[in-house]
């Protein structure tokens, strides 16, 4: 039997090791298993942007059962989508006290829905969830623009019992309430009551002071904020303290103010700027707020509006429209603000050509729906003779308030339509939302009546105003009287309405009876106006040339003559008259008598030429005065 040979196995030596490469990353998505869906959620609303991506972050919280109505409410109040917001609340079972407060903000402040905020508010307390140190600053709020005294007290008790009074942003909160509801004294009582006061503190009371009119207490304030020395006055110190200065009209405060804001460090930028320019205009100083104008590095909206605004209330009304030529060259888009302050100008100097442009813009860029717009529109139009466009400006207006009915039955009335400008006061009075007449619209009931002689009419308007309306008469009141009765030629009873008047008579009532005294030639009542006036007015010259006249009238010459040495002896000069007109893009004044006109010379002679073919047509100039 044959025998196999084993044969050795050849060993081999093994071959070298090598470490493989790690597998490519795996292109795999988590699974829901996978990760936290909370913490995911979170982190893809923290990045969205749009509702679009917020309404497929919502449908994927959904999808995954994830329920977060805090995270998502918060950043949909963002997104600004109110109806969804509110939706997305009134599925929530239980809200919280986070939401609730989430919700107040919002509606108090991006969305200044402000009776909304206050219901949200009583929502939450009815629910039983308890507000807190973030609740009722946007309560506050809510009360301060609705100037809601009786909810800004209902919020106080609950702040008070819940220990919260002493909470800085509550405190704060609760000095804007009391002082934009007009409760000004119960504001400082708060922020007397302050053991250590901020900067914001300070702010909230001279604010308060400021804008509810409390002029000199705002002064004094600031005075005293800087003599104890604790806190240094920022930008929205001098910027309320400037609108105090303003409505004092103190210029030399006012520079004081300005020297402030270099010894603070603080940049003159376009809100100090703006509000220096304001303050300098109130006060009628045109040359130092031209000054802080042409100074700022960058002129803004409302730069160029504050210098224009200030222009057109001190009668500058040529230079109101020169600047707003300039502000159209540098490409600067005019608001509702500048376009009632150069409507303003326009009407004071007859600038009829450039009130229609504006009238044109202000129809074009949906501005009719601004009451301001509107009624400067009415008073541009008045003014300026066109009574009919003014009317159906006024008719098209879809808001009217006291002042645009001021406006127009205003306008009638100094247009000889007496009977039509009660007619709309009537109207007024009648419509559905119930406008109460004020001291304004009864100045211009009776100049309806002295305009038109209804004396019967305005006798009773004057009685009613104050037995029905409780408008108490003001000097202008009795002005008008006074001129409708001299008017009538009822001078004797006009005089002793001006002795049975409550108040002192001043230069305009008895200027009133003083020029009818003239026309009418009764020189027994004139002789007293005469008297009276010059004691009360001795630097008016018209008071003087009108004297002068009804002794002249009644050939009283020595006296006449008197009154004349009297004006030069108190050394009264006679004011010049002036005059606008509107060429192209230009206003021109003219004084009487002047010759500073570049073209004055030619104006001369063109006058000069149309009197001499007056005279060749039979005319006779009257040379006696």
């Amino acid at each position: 039997m044959l025998k196999h040979k084993v044969v050795p196995k050849l060993m081999l030596p093994s071959p070298p090791r090598t470490r493989l490469p790690p597998p490519p990353p795996s292109t795999h998505f988590p699974s829901p298993a996978e990760v936290n869906p909370q913490n995911h959620i979170v982190s893809l609303l923290k990045r969205c942007a749009s509702l679009r991506c917020f309404k497929q972050i919502h449908s994927h919280m959904l999808t995954l059962g994830v329920h977060k109505p805090n995270h998502l409410l918060s950043k949909l109040l963002l997104l600004n989508d109110l109806p969804y917001s509110l939706l997305l609340f009134s599925r929530n079972p239980r809200p919280n006290d986070y939401s609730f407060n989430v919700m107040i903000r919002a509606l108090a402040t991006i969305y200044a829905d402000y009776p909304l905020a206050l219901e949200f508010y009583l929502r939450m307390v009815r629910s039983g969830e308890r507000p807190n140190h973030y609740t009722f600053p946007f309560v506050l709020v809510a009360s301060a623009n609705l100037e809601s005294l009786y909810c800004g007290l209902t919020a106080h008790a609950p702040i008070f019992k819940l220990g919260l009074d002493g909470n800085d942003h509550v405190q704060h909160s609760l000095i804007t309430m009391y002082s934009r509801c007009g409760e000004v004294a119960l504001a400082r009582q708060v922020f007397d009551e302050i053991g250590v006061r901020d900067p914001v503190s300070w702010n909230s009371m001279l604010c308060g002071y400021a804008k509810m009119g409390h002029a000199g207490e705002a002064v004094e304030l600031f005075r005293r904020m800087r003599s104890e020395g604790s806190i240094v006055p920022d930008e929205v110190t001098l910027l309320c303290v400037l609108a105090a200065c303003g409505d004092l009209g103190d210029s030399s405060l006012g520079t004081w103010l300005e020297g402030l804001v270099e010894e603070y460090g603080l940049v003159l930028n376009s809100f100090l700027g703006s509000a220096l320019i304001d303050m300098y205009g109130k006060c009628g100083d045109l040359g130092s707020a031209r000054r802080i104008f042409d100074g700022l590095a960058k002129k803004d909206l409302v730069a160029w509006n504050a210098m224009i605004t200030g222009y057109a209330q001190n009668g500058l009304s040529d230079k109101a429209i020169e600047l707003f030529y300039t502000m159209k060259e540098a490409r600067v888009e005019p608001d509702k603000i500048t376009i009632v302050g150069v409507l303003s100008a326009c009407a004071a100097v007859g600038a009829l050509e450039l009130g229609r442009s504006l009238d044109a813009y202000a129809s074009g860029n949906g501005l009719y729906h601004n009451v301001f717009v509107g009624t400067a529109l009415v008073d541009m139009y008045a003014k300026c003779g066109n009574l009919g466009r003014a009317m159906e400006v006024f008719d098209i207006m879809p808001h009217k308030n006291i002042v645009s009915w001021n406006a127009m039955i205003s306008a009638l009335a100094f247009n000889g339509q007496g009977e039509e400008a009660i007619s709309l006061f009537t109207r007024m009075i009648n419509v559905n939302q119930g406008f109460r007449p004020n001291d304004i619209t009864f100045i211009g009931v009776l100049a309806a009546c002295v305009h038109s002689g209804l004396v019967d009419e305005g006798r009773r308007w004057f009685d009613v105003m104050q037995s029905a309306y409780g408008v108490i008469p003001k000097i202008e009141h009795y002005s008008c009287m006074v001129d409708l009765l001299a008017r009538a030629g009822l001078l004797e009873e006009a005089w002793e309405f001006i002795e049975k008047m409550p108040q002192k008579p001043d230069a305009v009532v008895l200027g009133a009876l003083l020029s009818a005294c003239r026309y009418q030639k009764n020189m027994e009542v004139g002789e007293r106006v005469v008297k009276r006036i010059l004691e009360l007015e001795p630097s008016n010259s018209g008071n003087y040339v009108i004297s002068s006249k009804i002794f002249a009238n009644s050939k009283r010459w020595e006296d006449s003559a008197r009154i004349r040495g009297l004006m030069r002896e108190r050394g009264v000069t006679k004011t010049p008259g002036c005059s606008w007109i509107e060429v192209g893009k230009q206003v021109h004044e003219f004084h009487a008598g002047d010759g500073l006109h570049l073209r004055a010379a030619e104006v001369y002679e063109m006058i000069n030429l149309l009197v001499d073919e007056m005279k060749m047509e039979g005319y006779t100039p009257l040379m006696t005065e």
